[in-house]
């Protein structure tokens, strides 16, 4: 009877410590959990960061480009227009 309450004790203590470093471990990722969430949430915020200064940037160029079309374009006509008085 000795023996099985000892076997039993044992047997208690080796369950209780295994459950103990499961415990840990669970917490040990749960926290990494949340540190990889909080930087997921950085990393798409610096993504939409970036996306939107070259969105600006690009919208900025085609503002530029559009200008400069309508120069040429007003240029190429008065060119044109002075061959036409020239003849």
């Amino acid at each position: 009877m000795e023996n099985i309450n000892i076997i039993a004790t044992l047997f208690g203590t080796l369950i209780t410590l295994l459950l103990s470093i499961v415990a840990y471990f669970i917490k040990q990722l749960h926290t990494d959990f949340k540190s990889m969430e909080k930087d997921l949430i950085e990393v798409k915020t610096m993504a939409l960061i970036i996306k939107t200064e070259f969105k600006s940037g690009n919208d900025l160029l085609n503002q530029k480009v559009e200008y400069i079309e309508k120069r040429v374009h007003n240029l190429e006509l008065s060119i044109y227009k002075n061959q036409d008085y020239e003849k």
